[in-house]
């Protein structure tokens, strides 16, 4: 993904700053507030990044909302369980999703399961974050570079594994991205998230991984795991001697994930201005601010409109992504 997909960082931060000094509507006696609490769905199991985000966000909802706001995981299917039960959801504000870029965005073109349409079945709130992804190896692999594991695969096509957050997600995307860009023959295993196939990596039963530098980096400090390169169009600055892909012998892999506030279809007008105005007052506090800077994430907070089009390019994008590497779900 490229980092101009949104507002950078500045000015991301000049809404944040707006918001934290107290504009009309954020102050407004009339804001809307739920009327009972909010269920904030997570569609990975706990120990991903998307399950740290929403319980770091979840409190700070909660006091500018007036109203208790409850994170239930609902892992499976690359995310798809969890956004599929807010599709059909009531549209009374209560229940929310924090989506993902596989579910809400990558699914639409690769993901036959789909018992709803990314485009249609919700209401985009705000983009909450997005974080770089790193090619991850366990911390005793044979492995110093990039090229290290690429020509080991080589040397054995079909042996080397590569697992990801489960079929269509944006880890099984990168995998195939670098298949495509290199030439080589892994095998893809599918997990239930982020934290369970982290989990296997750091075990030993599977070889490589493409997933977020923020789920990795306590597997990472633990010497438990390491980073081998990144997979942004430039270096991370928390980790500026770690290679671009790019740099590495893996050209044009390229790819990030990020975390939206979605809730259902049809969710009223009053409803997402608050949940938009709460959002953005959330991300401006200094908890949220030290986890997106400890996790190398950027910040979101960009109006619902510009959030809605920011989704129907990445829909698009992934379906010339998917198209010009030939991937295939199975």
């Amino acid at each position: 993904m490229r980092q101009e997909a949104w507002h950078g960082r500045r000015v991301v931060l000049a809404l944040l700053t707006a918001a934290s000094g107290g504009t009309a509507r954020a102050q407004s006696p009339a804001r809307w507030r739920p009327a009972r609490p909010i269920r904030l769905i997570v569609g990975f199991p706990p120990g991903g990044f998307t399950d740290i985000l929403a319980r770091s966000l979840a409190p700070l909802l909660q006091a500018q909302l007036e109203q208790a706001v409850v994170v239930e995981n609902r892992g499976g299917a690359a995310g798809i369980i969890g956004a599929d039960l807010v599709a059909h959801a009531a549209p009374d504000g209560t229940t929310l999703l924090l989506g993902h870029s596989t579910a809400n965005a990558i699914a639409a073109n690769l993901d036959q399961r789909l018992g709803f349409d990314p485009r249609t079945a919700f209401t985009p709130i705000t983009l909450v974050a997005a974080q770089p992804h790193a090619l991850l190896v366990n911390a005793g692999a044979p492995y110093a570079s990039t090229q290290d594991l690429l020509d080991a695969a080589r040397r054995a096509p079909g042996r080397l594994t590569y697992a990801s957050s489960g079929v269509a997600s944006v880890q099984h995307v990168a995998g195939e991205m670098l298949r495509a860009a290199t030439g080589i023959d892994v095998v893809h295993v599918p997990y239930r998230g982020t934290g369970p196939s982290l989990a296997d990596l750091a075990g030993g039963q599977v070889d490589f991984v493409i997933d977020g530098l923020a789920a990795a980096a306590p597997l990472m400090h633990a010497g438990r795991i390491k980073a081998l390169a990144v997979s942004t169009s430039g270096r991370v600055a928390r980790f500026p001697d770690l290679p671009t892909l790019d740099e590495s012998g893996a050209p044009g892999v390229e790819i990030r994930s990020w975390f939206g506030l979605f809730g259902p279809a049809g969710l009223p007008a009053p409803a997402v201005e608050s949940l938009y105005a709460a959002t953005v007052e959330a991300l401006a506090s200094q908890p949220m601010r030290r986890l997106l800077d400890d996790a190398s994430a950027e910040a979101g907070g960009m109006p619902p409109s510009e959030f809605a089009a920011f989704i129907a390019r990445e829909i698009a994008r992934y379906r010339d992504v998917a198209a010009r590497m030939r991937i295939a779900v199975e």
